[in-house]
């Protein structure tokens, strides 16, 4: 029974989709005016174990994700640039995917670009204007906050805690109350993009965007949301005034909003010399992998302080999956398994559940994992564990990796950190050094890795290595 922390309650509930067969999720994607950084990926990724997760529950899954690919930030750097928004864009869209696909996050059923939207935007800012939840300035039209009174329950705001220029977006337009906010822009330069549509010429503010979107493809009442923590005021608590003053429907059943991550317990910013995009750690040798794998360690509502030396554990880590996997399918083993070790092997899979049930703790759930490979391992030194386990072991470790992604498959090649490639590196040239029957060359080489703690081991299938 899984079990989620809804924001907009507060509280730890059951969850399942509405009608028991087909979950509806709407996620919160990238702004692309910049290739996305490692914050925005920890969000990303923590989303993809939810997917993974629901998945596994045997229900379908009907996942949306936007593109941002229109705002101020995108206006200004593609004039400057001397591009229109799409052709800026475009850029960025495709290394997001890219980036997406390096750590292993599954591609949603629909991947939705605002701009191909906005006749849906234009028809929810008709609406609500119908309705009398949005006003005229000029030729922008903003949401009135006085006239939907459960605005903020999301993010446990009230009148007071509604100040201009503290908590709330301070538009460069006019409006009635500096509580509103805008729904559509009219254009303010001549050179900036705009539609003409049914309620004027123009652009859609980003907040409007979500709204028209998701109930578009899911429905004006659907069962998941989620963003990042920062996503909560106000941007999921505006999609939630203007699509419900719309529609007058619970637009989203539960809200999953997953923490900040900081680095080297600081803030991530530029300013500070600590701001860092996925591929500048992948530049620095740093395989996508580890850093899927330090993103699960820490579960989706615990802050992650991001360190380079947390990385290195991450990979480490990795080793000691691999190191396992390799000793497992390659050991001499006896027919039968003891009972004690079947027995751990059970309470370790059933600890995994129960973890990832458990609001998707992926901390305990990693940690039932270790704790079978600590017991395996020592069942493999000691003739417990046997041939009728070991293809149930493999089997559940592949499990594994389809929820949380972070086991190494046969075809990963063990460069994990960089650290790890130099000893590939090494290892090749022990393996060339043979080939040439070089065999002075290839027991040095297997002397320096041995010196640094590496074992190497030929079989059959070829050269194996792990560390001691």
């Amino acid at each position: 029974m899984l079990r989620l922390t809804n924001t907009l309650t507060g509280t730890l509930e059951t969850f399942e989709p509405a009608d028991g067969k087909t979950v509806r999720m709407y996620v919160c994607g990238p702004t692309v005016h910049d290739y996305a950084h490692i914050g925005n990926f920890r969000t990303f990724v923590l989303e993809d174990v939810l997917r993974r997760h629901l998945k596994s529950k045997g229900w379908d899954l009907l996942h949306v994700m936007n593109v941002t690919d229109v705002d101020d930030k995108i206006i200004a750097k593609a004039r400057e640039r001397g591009l229109d928004i799409r052709a800026y864009t475009e850029r960025y869209v495709r290394s997001f995917l890219e980036d997406s696909d390096a750590l292993g996050i599954e591609r949603p059923e629909m991947l939705v670009r605002a701009t191909d939207h906005v006749p849906e935007m234009a028809a929810l800012v008709a609406t609500l204007l119908e309705k009398g939840h949005a006003y005229r300035d000029g030729e922008s039209v903003y949401f009135r906050v006085s006239g939907f009174p459960e605005y903020g329950r999301l993010a446990r705001l009230d009148g007071k805690d509604l100040k201009p220029g503290a908590r709330v977006d301070v538009d460069e337009y006019g409006k009635e109350s500096p509580r509103d906010f805008v729904l559509w822009k009219a254009p303010k330069h001549d050179d900036e993009p705009r539609w003409e549509t049914a309620v004027g010429v123009g652009r859609p503010g980003w907040h409007l965007e979500c709204s028209a979107m998701a109930m578009k493809y899911l429905g004006p009442a659907f069962d998941l949301h989620c963003g990042g923590v920062d996503l909560v005021f106000p941007h999921h608590t505006n999609e939630i005034a203007q699509s419900e003053a719309a529609t007058g429907r619970t637009f989203v059943r539960f809200w999953i909003h997953v923490e900040h991550l900081k680095v080297e317990g600081q803030k991530m910013a530029k300013s500070l010399g600590n701001f860092y995009r996925l591929r500048d750690l992948l530049e620095r040798g740093f395989s996508p992998q580890a850093i899927r794998y330090l993103y699960v360690s820490v579960p989706y509502r615990k802050q992650l302080n991001f360190t380079f030396a947390g990385l290195e554990q991450a990979a480490h880590s990795m080793d000691r999956i691999r190191e396992f996997l390799f000793r497992l399918r390659t050991g001499r083993l006896p027919e039968r398994s003891t009972e004690a070790m079947t027995a751990a092997f059970h309470q370790a899979r059933e600890r995994f559940e129960q973890g990832m049930d458990d609001d998707l703790n992926t901390a305990l759930a990693l940690a039932a994992m270790f704790d079978l490979i600590r017991r395996a391992n020592t069942g493999l030194d000691a003739d417990e564990l046997g041939r009728d386990l070991r293809g149930d072991i493999e089997k559940w470790f592949v499990e594994i990796d389809r929820r949380l992604g972070i086991v190494p498959s046969d075809e990963d090649d063990g460069v994990s950190s960089v650290r790890d490639r130099e000893v590939a590196a090494l290892v090749e040239a022990r393996n060339a050094a043979r080939r040439s029957r070089d065999f002075e060359r290839a027991d040095s080489v297997r002397r320096q890795l041995s010196d640094m703690g590496v074992v190497v081991e030929d079989t059959p299938d070829g050269t194996r290595w792990r560390y001691r």
